[in-house]
């Protein structure tokens, strides 16, 4: 196992910091609250629950084989590419399609 690796453990534990993550019998991990997700957690349980079988990321390897985990970088959705699109019909038609309109419910039209 290495840093970077995405591997898969159980939850054997919560507190107000982080959950403790068991992974192949052999690892120990803490997936600190920063690392759930991104946004604002008030209670960790919200997330995870002890039993639960997760997707980590190992984000550092401390002595004694102890790790330091992420379950956010395992849940993000990768973002499409910009992509630059010129429209080329701009204002033109709508514009000439206005005065039509205004005219058309003003005779009372549908």
């Amino acid at each position: 196992m290495k840093e970077g690796d995405i591997v898969r453990g159980k939850v054997t534990g919560i507190k107000p910091y982080g959950a403790f993550v068991k992974i192949d019998d052999q690892y120990d991990g803490l997936v600190h609250i920063s690392e759930i997700t991104d946004g604002f957690v008030r209670n960790i349980e919200d997330f995870l629950k002890t039993g639960d079988e997760i997707e980590v990321q190992v984000l550092k390897i401390n002595e004694g084989n102890k790790l330091s985990l992420s379950y956010k970088s395992t849940r993000k959705h990768k973002r499409g590419k910009y992509v630059d699109i010129q429209l080329s019909t701009g204002f033109k038609p709508f514009e000439k399609t206005l005065p039509e309109w205004i005219a058309k419910y003003q005779k009372g039209g549908e």
